[in-house]
């Protein structure tokens, strides 16, 4: 086979460069590869690439073909030999004849007898930005009538390929560096979110759920959750999460209620290609997805029997196959449950399998609805408060004692999510920097919601709403009746003597 002409041999090396430095995501390999092509094709070696080192100041060999390992790990001070030079101005050099130039400093030990076999060095700037960042050099053959500014042009366009290459590692580099501090930056908000002394409640009954959340979250024990809709069920979770070993891992959560029976086994255990219509590809379940972390099942009580029997299995077992799949699968993966029914009940009515539920109830925690843990509502309902007004920009700062008995005398059938609508709700159509009773919903103002009176005379209304003025005032001015009645521009006696007629205790706001 006769040989290329030089001009289409040197582009056909181009096109494997390019396709060495897009073949792979390791830069190394891929300008490894790069300089073998070289030697293969136009028998340019020793030769190798160097990088600056900004932190010290000097380049050193990234790679190298046709080097011994001592010679490899050699540096160049910028400005030192050809190489230093290239790297500091920019600019090529060519040395047709290495024996005669004085500058050659042949740390790497590449060039012996170089009397016997004359090589010609070439080396060119690696440039970025329009900054150079390192040089390649090339050794090769000399010949009287070889053409130096065509071998010029070619490698002038390998270091730009090279370059390319270089620049797109960096900044892919960057980017997943940037990623890692974000997604450290994001799980340690979500531990500080979740911590579990971030659970409002000083009740007894919620210390005693803190104890059980300490003793458990460190190990790897089965959680069973229980408790009404919306006595923070989920928040639960995520605190035994993420004050866990596997705090760094995945957090999966899975609605059982949410899902229809149809698709909830393969959003567990995940599906093969072509295991059902609509299955285009392998997906993986949210076990898979939980492994090596924590895998949350929300509502477990709304399982049918059949999914009971197949979660089951993956609890004695610890496997699992994809629907349609035939690979068993092992994921290590710690579970928490969670449930607002009553599985006692259920176990004696037939829906809900015993030995799946002595499974899960391992360690059981019960979170107690809102209206047996009453010393909380005024905890939680300032929390809220806070955290809306600063949501939505409000100078709200607290909470009047009309409303605080109106809170408190509430039975809360929704638990702390329906606490948590209504002062959302309050904050949005309180323009004052006082929450006051009527800005609460009117569920809260009937009989049937506070268990006051339900029928009032016009009087009634307005001497209750002159009190709660009065102790509101009281309350900013710490009990000095003078000073609160200069909030309500009128005189002490006048205070004085509505204090006496509607018996509010002024001594109590001084502390």
């Amino acid at each position: 086979m006769a040989p290329q002409p030089e001009g289409l041999q040197q582009l056909a090396t181009l096109v494997k460069v390019s396709q060495a430095l897009a073949g792979t995501l390791h830069l190394e390999t891929a300008l490894q590869h790069v300089l073998e092509i070289l030697d293969r094709a136009h028998k340019m070696t020793p030769s190798m690439v160097t990088l600056l080192d900004a932190s010290a100041g000097a380049l050193a060999i990234a790679v190298a073909h046709g080097l011994t390992s001592e010679g490899k790990r050699v540096r160049y001070n910028i400005g030192e030999g050809i190489t230093g030079r290239v790297a500091q101005s920019g600019k090529p050099i060519i040395v047709p004849r290495a024996s005669r130039e004085p500058m050659f400093l042949n740390r790497a030990g590449q060039r012996k007898n170089l009397q016997k076999h004359e090589q010609t060095f070439i080396c060119v700037p690696v440039i970025i930005n329009r900054k150079p960042i390192g040089a390649l050099g090339v050794d090769l053959p000399f010949e009287e009538t070889r053409h130096y500014d065509r071998e010029l042009q070619f490698l002038q366009v390998v270091t730009s390929l090279i370059a390319q290459a270089i620049n797109v590692s960096r900044l892919a580099a960057a980017e997943r560096q940037h990623l890692r501090e974000e997604n450290t930056q994001l799980r340690e908000e979500l531990q500080q979110r979740y911590d579990f002394s971030n659970i409002v409640g000083n009740s007894s009954r919620m210390r005693q759920v803190y104890e059980q959340i300490t003793r458990v979250a460190p190990t790897n024990t089965t959680v069973l959750i229980r408790g009404e809709s919306g006595t923070g069920k989920e928040l639960i979770a995520h605190a035994l999460h993420y004050n866990s070993p596997r705090a760094g891992q995945a957090f999966i959560r899975v609605s059982c209620a949410a899902l229809p029976e149809t698709l909830i086994e393969a959003e567990l255990f995940g599906h093969e290609k072509g295991a059902f219509t609509g299955a285009q590809a392998r997906k993986k379940g949210r076990f898979e997805l939980a492994d090596g972390g924590t895998l949350f099942l929300d509502e477990i009580g709304d399982l049918s029997l059949g999914m009971q029997v197949k979660l089951l299995r993956v609890l004695q077992e610890r496997e699992f196959e994809r629907v349609g799949g035939t690979t068993t699968l092992k994921v290590n993966v710690r579970l928490l449950a969670a449930t607002h029914r009553d599985i006692d009940k259920a176990m004696a009515d037939g829906t809900f399998r015993e030995d799946l539920y002595y499974r899960l109830n391992v360690f059981s925690i019960f979170v107690p609805p809102l209206r047996d843990r009453k010393d909380d509502v005024l905890l939680l309902a300032e929390y809220f408060l806070e955290h809306y007004a600063r949501e939505h920009g409000k100078p709200i700062k607290r909470i009047a004692t009309s409303a605080i008995d109106m809170l408190a005398s509430y039975h809360w059938p929704g638990n702390v999510r329906e606490l948590e609508n209504v002062i959302a709700r309050a904050v949005l159509v309180c323009e004052g920097n006082v929450m006051h009773g009527y800005h609460l919903p009117p569920t809260l103002q009937t009989a049937e919601g506070s268990g006051t009176v339900p029928r009032v005379s016009l009087t009634e209304t307005v001497e209750a709403f002159e009190r709660d003025l009065i102790q509101d005032a009281l309350k900013t001015t710490r009990g000095n009746r003078a000073k609160a009645a200069k909030l309500l521009n009128t005189t002490e006696r006048i205070i004085g003597y509505k204090v006496k007629k509607y018996a509010v205790d002024y001594k109590r706001f001084r502390h």
